[in-house]
């Protein structure tokens, strides 16, 4: 049995290179997603307010990745006020905390992970930075073995020679490693599962053709990039046995909140009998949002739209709606799997089981 499990994790090495948040020397690096694929290039920090404002800019993007960049800036901020105001950093720390936490309204793994390191602050007597760098790295090292074991259990659904669809980004690049969807995608493909990976190009900021195309030709796995209107007619066609998808936030009845457009993919999918998942890990699920309609759907600027790459496409003076997010009704969704395991068809009863497990 243990040589089993050391040939699979032998394989899933050569699919888990990819690390977009690293602490080095008292300073976090982040994987600068804007420029991707055209330059592959870290930006370091030092100071919290900064790492806020590189997740406002989507520096670094994706639930779990936003939350595990909280931890370590939160790291930066009680290093920094406890040298100059060891008596009183905690109070110091406020203004740092209020600033991280509006960096992004929708994703509640940003949320979470400030509270867990607030109730470690709340504990600490004395110098913070080694209690708090130790829960950071762990926070870390639990989502990469988060996406691990969703990877398998996600892939265990899967028949052979599947064609999968995903959208925007649920990979590496969106978590501390692996990958949420492409997780399972990475397992599958692992099993010999995965025939076609196709990837909506995602607009308006092209995670799909920036991101996802850029990771799974990364791991030699074979990928077709798509603009967003072609999985329709995919799905007509029959090519796609899948739709797999992360997550920035699920509601206590399975209702789940991801990148703009995952909606009309689940209806697409419903309409055409493909089956579709969702792929999160359990601090994803937020049990203090009873449904779908009470998350809070981040608006961005109406200038992501209306240009490409700070170039304009629209004419001067067009207005448009932004909205970075949609929600998924739980009774569209086949399967949400979590490092917990697998919760088929969701409703709340299933959600809060899972929880209490």
């Amino acid at each position: 049995m243990s040589n089993d499990t050391d040939v699979k994790q032998d394989k899933k090495a050569k699919y888990d290179r990819i690390r977009p948040v690293k602490w080095e020397n008292y300073t976090l690096h982040l994987l600068d997603q804007r420029i991707l694929p055209k330059e592959y290039k870290f930006i370091k920090y030092q100071r919290c307010k900064d790492v806020a404002d590189a997740i406002t800019n989507m520096v670094v993007r994706g639930a779990p990745a936003i939350g595990i960049t909280a931890a370590y800036a939160i790291v930066i901020s009680a290093k920094n006020h406890y040298m100059i105001r060891p008596s009183d950093w905690k109070e110091a720390i406020q203004d740092d905390l209020r600033y991280l936490a509006a960096s992004r309204p929708t994703a509640v793994n940003l949320f979470w992970a400030i509270d867990k390191m607030k109730a470690i602050i709340d504990s600490i007597e004395g110098d913070p930075v080694s209690v708090l760098l130790a829960a950071a790295d762990q926070i870390l090292a639990d989502d990469i073995a988060a996406n691990k074991a969703m990877g398998d259990f996600g892939a265990d659904l899967i028949a052979e020679n599947a064609g999968i669809l995903t959208h925007c980004n649920a990979g590496a690049l969106a978590t501390g490693g692996y990958g949420t969807a492409l997780g399972v995608i990475r397992s599958a493909f692992i099993q010999g599962k995965v025939a076609q990976v196709y990837a909506d190009e995602t607009r308006p900021w092209m995670q799909g053709a920036r991101l996802t195309a850029w990771e799974l030709l990364h791991d030699e796995i074979p990928v077709i990039l798509q603009s967003d209107s072609v999985a329709a007619h995919l799905m007509q066609q029959g090519k796609i046995d899948w739709v797999i998808v992360g997550s920035d936030r699920i509601a206590a009845n399975g209702d789940v909140a991801n990148k703009i457009g995952t909606y009309a993919l689940a209806v697409l999918a419903k309409y055409h009998n493909v089956k579709f998942m969702v792929v999160a890990p359990t601090s994803t699920i937020d049990m203090s949002i009873v449904r779908g309609s009470e998350i809070p759907i981040e608006q961005r600027p109406s200038s992501e739209v209306t240009s490409v790459a700070d170039s304009p496409v629209a004419p001067k003076g067009v207005s448009a709606i932004n909205p970075a997010f949609d929600v998924t009704p739980a009774s569209l969704i086949d399967a949400i799997v979590t490092e917990k395991g697998v919760v088929p068809t969701p409703t709340s009863e299933k959600i809060a089981d899972l929880m209490a497990s």
